[in-house]
């Protein structure tokens, strides 16, 4: 019984002991810092008017979004080793600015995903819209999920908007809210640039939200994101075969060609359906992986 007691008793004292050392512990704080924005920025060349207190404020705004969106931003700077190589090769032969890849990272976060609205792919065209700039839809195929296809269509509708516009702010923000509304608001409030109009919360937004992701994706230990080599993932590497046939079962197709359906799917998103409908004097061109499947 004796022995009971010590024991209780030495443990209410190592209890205190361990309370009176915790609560003589400085407690530690995280600490979250507004991003500091640039005092220059530009778009494709054009000057960001910073010395306008609202043009700053929403500037603000989207970096402590994109600044504290960690895991979107993360996954954003690992994709962008993968595909912009895809891609800047091809804003560069349509004539349109670098600055655009990251147009297509506030689209999509460079997935092949489907909006709401039914926009859909890395550039999410929709489906009307899609045959306007040759990418085919159909039963079996659909092209906007064809990042190549895809981003020379958005070329094409952007150097149109600049055509239009004659500023490469204006023609961004014709692909968030179409050509005739941003035409209409340009004359409706007797304004010339992007950064004078009043728009629709989401149009309002979107030319800084490109700036935003611009300056953290190019600068993201700034940021505080810090990736290894290592973390970031690699380009796709892949053999082409070229396709003048219906295919009827792509299952089958992928195992002849030492893949499998998965693997093409992948490097294939355009392939909608399991079959192929290949019309008269119609090609198509399926990637296959360099390492064949064991």
């Amino acid at each position: 019984m004796q022995r009971a007691h010590f024991l209780v008793l030495g443990i209410i004292v190592l209890s205190l002991l361990f309370i009176a050392a915790i609560s003589n512990t400085p407690l530690t704080h995280s600490v979250v810092v507004a991003p500091a924005i640039p005092s220059q920025i530009s778009l494709a060349g054009e000057k960001v008017p910073m010395a306008d207190f609202g043009v700053r404020e929403a500037l603000d705004r989207e970096f402590i979004v994109n600044t504290y969106r960690h895991s979107s931003t993360i996954l954003y700077l690992k994709k962008a080793s993968r595909w912009f190589p895809v891609i800047e090769p091809i804003l560069e032969e349509e004539g349109i600015p670098d600055d655009f890849k990251y147009l297509c990272v506030i689209e999509s976060g460079l997935s092949q995903v489907v909006s709401p609205a039914g926009a859909a792919g890395f550039w999410q065209f929709m489906k009307k819209t899609a045959p306007e700039y040759d990418l085919e839809v159909s039963s079996t195929v659909d092209e906007r999920y064809h990042i190549e296809k895809a981003t020379r269509a958005a070329c094409q509708y952007l150097n149109e908007s600049y055509e239009l516009f004659g500023s490469w702010s204006l023609a961004a923000a014709s692909y968030n809210m179409g050509r005739t509304g941003l035409t209409k608001r340009i004359e409706e409030q007797g304004v010339s640039d992007y950064w004078d109009l009043h728009l629709n919360s989401e149009t309002a937004r979107y030319v800084y939200r490109i700036l935003a992701v611009k300056e953290v994706m190019t600068n993201p230990e700034r940021f505080g994101f810090k990736l290894r080599p290592q973390d970031l993932y690699n380009p796709y590497t892949y053999r082409t075969v070229k396709v003048d046939k219906t295919i009827d079962d792509l299952t089958e197709f992928a195992l002849s060609n030492g893949s499998n359906i998965r693997e093409m799917k992948t490097l294939n998103p355009w392939l909608r359906k399991k079959n192929l409908l290949v019309g008269e004097d119609q090609t198509y061109e399926i990637y296959f992986p360099n390492t064949l499947v064991k």
